[in-house]
């Protein structure tokens, strides 16, 4: 089994993709394209990564925003073609042909499509690292074909999603250097002040919030952190990392994945849960934005400690103000708030309408569902309070 660290985690199944059709004779046949592959690459998250050029999809006839049809096993979906994953809700499956990717991938925002749709299991080491094997009956060629099922069929919904952010920090001069980090305490009902802060990661570089990121950490005083991005081997690999405020502080790395729903993630939330009870301080929770993980974390504290549905979401959108100036006046603040975070805490409180559900009763419930006991549910609060 290969096992690769980083941001992807490759399956070790040899991809052989071939297309069958010449560019040419595709475009004749209504924009057609037939594949033949054997699963290979599955990154960390469980995206599934097509031997197939995006160039070559896009000198085929097709564009963002078009809807096609993808059968693989016994499964035939009608996916959006998408240049992120950002471009569907939470939850909705998709094809991207992102501009920072060489290839296709199969890919579900912020959940698992290779779990999901049986190509693929996860195994978790006892260190938090990722590795997959395929699923019990798949063998090594797995049929995927593509075609045209509407022109256009997403595109109107593709525009609502369409936002991006940069690395630079001039880009964001009406920014402190902390809110550039997504940096801020969380002051929601029922969380003592100086207690619990939320922040894009403070040691890895992709971004280049990290350097900010620790800075504020180290002003802010922050004890333990709960980094829900990394394994312990990647946090390690990061330049300079044992040079950072954060570093020196207690932490530990859940290498999580994002799909809140999965068993691995809720068994990781646990863990890093109870390593709080262990660690009283000043906490910290990242993951490498703060936006999405360390959003749904953060926003079950908030709940869990008695804070309105207002004022988590207020506090979960002060994110998106923060990389791409959304404000709750621009049509897409209540876009992005209901597809992901609204529909998240929904399903998973199975609450119909989160400002007439009692949110505190609800979290508790669920923390009680991944294990936390009632002692440690109290000992969680006494320490946020």
């Amino acid at each position: 089994m290969k096992k690769t660290k980083g941001l992807s985690v490759l399956l070790s199944v040899v991809l052989a993709m071939s297309l069958i059709l010449p560019v040419q004779a595709r475009k004749a046949e209504n924009n057609a394209i037939k594949t033949t592959a054997a699963v290979e690459n599955i990154q960390k998250y469980g995206n599934v990564v097509l031997d197939l050029p995006c160039q070559e999809l896009f000198s085929s006839g097709y564009e963002y925003g078009d809807v096609l049809n993808v059968s693989f096993l016994d499964q035939k979906l009608q996916l959006p073609l998408c240049s992120n994953y950002s471009d569907v809700d939470t939850g909705t499956a998709a094809i991207f042909a992102r501009q920072t990717d060489e290839y296709v991938q199969l890919a579900i925002n912020m959940k698992d499509f290779a779990t999901t749709y049986g190509i693929a299991t996860k195994i978790t080491a006892a260190d938090n690292s990722v590795t997959w094997q395929p699923a019990d009956g798949v063998t090594t060629k797995v049929k995927v074909s593509v075609s045209m099922d509407e022109k256009g069929g997403y595109y109107g919904e593709y525009l609502l999603h369409q936002i991006s952010y940069t690395k630079n920090r001039e880009d964001y001069l009406n920014l402190s250097d902390a809110q550039f980090a997504n940096f801020r305490e969380v002051r929601t009902t029922g969380i003592g002040l100086g207690k619990l802060y939320r922040s894009a990661s403070p040691v890895n570089p992709e971004y280049n919030r990290n350097t900010y990121a620790d800075e504020a950490i180290r002003k802010a005083k922050i004890t333990t952190i709960m980094n829900l991005a990394d394994d312990p081997d990647t946090f390690a690999s990061y330049p300079r990392v044992y040079a950072t405020y954060a570093s020196q502080q207690h932490f530990i790395a859940l290498n999580m994945g994002v799909d809140v729903e999965a068993d691995d993630f809720k068994q990781k939330l646990a863990q890093g849960l109870r390593y709080f009870l262990l660690k009283p301080g000043v906490y910290l929770i990242h993951c490498t934005e703060g936006k999405d993980r360390a959003g749904y974390v953060v926003a079950l504290l908030e709940c869990l400690m008695g804070a309105s549905y207002d004022e988590v979401a207020a506090d979960y959108m002060t994110t998106f103000y923060n990389y791409y100036g959304i404000t709750p006046e621009d049509e897409r603040y209540q876009k992005i708030l209901t597809g992901n975070l609204e529909k998240n805490l929904k399903h998973v409180f199975n609450a119909e309408d989160l400002r007439s559900t009692d949110l505190s009763a609800k979290a508790t419930e669920y923390l009680q569902s991944i294990g936390l006991t009632d002692e440690e549910i109290v000992q969680l609060k006494h320490n946020l309070t």
